[in-house]
């Protein structure tokens, strides 16, 4: 039996979202219905309203969730009713060329739930990456379900479904950051602190905090900065060249998703360093710049896609360190909201008043 929850969707490009009922399915093979406890407002939530992913009108948004499992389809083995779990949108396949290659992490056949859910008039929904979250309950791939400490704060822990993960992962994960190395984030936004909290952990010595807004460089600093600059001010590349005795930093991590300022990371990291893609450009994004300077610079240039992270293996991970105040991802949650409020969410989220806004259910 399908049953009727509360959704938050947009149904056309731009136009305000609404709270509406949705139709969920009953769980069909290899599927889980979540009822969900918490969902973090990100920023690409809003790229779905503004039409920036793609047009496949109305979106069931919301994707940074944690939850319980209400009910599973035939097949499911890897969780139970009653689970706590965080949601992610990178439900590896363990067939495809990399995760055969033992490296799941890069799949490149994940995962969604088969069945759709829909509005009571049975147009059929597209839920953000695959989750629809900003809902009373929403129908996943089990995969996409990740079981951990159930004691945990879902409005914290859930922020590890996108955002949190993406800079934590492009420190830790992509970017290797070891002990003692300089790091420097460009672009101190929710996914630039989460990086500037990996190096921390990864136990980087010397970490940049970049941006033109003071009041991330303080939340910057809060999350474990050692050193800020406001580029509004300073050219960010010698201030980041100067913190590191003339060198640059061994790993810059670039966390706005522009040309200027990916240019910016390139020419602050030392010799053979490493900058870190972790921005979202947009598809009309070019770079233009000397080809001998990326051969006599050395290094590697990466993108991160998601942090790189395999789910099962780092949010419970994470999840523990934060149990254990070893990692605050508390500090994250700048609000807790109800579900009418996702769209003065969005107008926070904009004017950069918020780390997250999370959802509470």
């Amino acid at each position: 039996m399908s049953q009727t929850v509360r959704g938050v969707v947009a149904r056309s490009k731009g136009a305000p979202v609404e709270v509406v009922p949705i139709v969920i399915p009953d769980p069909g093979p290899g599927e889980v219905v979540v009822a969900i406890a918490a969902c973090g407002v990100c920023h690409t939530d809003l790229h779905y309203r503004e039409g920036g992913i793609n047009d496949e009108f109305p979106f069931l948004l919301g994707h940074e969730a944690a939850g319980v499992v209400e009910s599973v389809g035939e097949g499911v083995d890897s969780v139970a009713v009653g689970d706590f779990v965080v949601l992610n949108w990178r439900a590896v396949c363990g067939q495809c060329r990399a995760c055969k290659r033992g490296q799941p992490q890069y799949c490149f056949d994940t995962f969604n739930a088969t069945q759709k859910m829909t509005l009571e008039d049975g147009t059929e929904l597209t839920p953000a990456l695959g989750i629809g979250a900003f809902a009373d309950k929403t129908l996943v791939h089990a995969g996409q379900c990740t079981k951990v400490d159930p004691s945990a704060d879902p409005a914290v822990v859930g922020l590890l479904g996108c955002g949190v993960m993406a800079g934590l992962g492009a420190a830790v994960n992509t970017g290797g950051v070891t002990r003692g190395q300089s790091v420097a984030v460009i672009g101190c936004g929710g996914v630039g602190d989460a990086a500037i909290m990996g190096a921390r952990l990864a136990g980087a010595g010397t970490i940049i905090a970049v941006d033109r807004d003071d009041k991330k460089l303080e939340w910057a600093t809060d999350l474990g900065a050692t050193h800020t600059v406001n580029s509004t001010s300073v050219d960010a590349v010698e201030a980041i060249k100067e913190l590191t005795n003339g060198f640059g930093a061994d790993v810059v991590i670039e966390a706005v998703g522009r040309p200027e300022t990916y240019k910016q990371a390139f020419y602050a990291r030392d010799l053979a360093g490493t900058v870190v893609l972790v921005g979202v450009p947009t598809p009309d994004m070019t770079l233009e710049m000397p080809l001998i300077d990326f051969f006599s610079h050395g290094g590697s240039l990466k993108s991160s896609w998601y942090g790189d992270c395999l789910p099962e293996r780092d949010f419970p991970t994470y999840v523990d360190l934060y149990q254990q105040g070893r990692l605050p991802l508390e500090k994250f949650v700048t609000e807790r909201i109800g579900i009418e409020d996702v769209e003065k969410a969005f107008e926070t989220m904009h004017r950069g008043e918020v780390l997250r806004s999370v959802v509470v259910l």
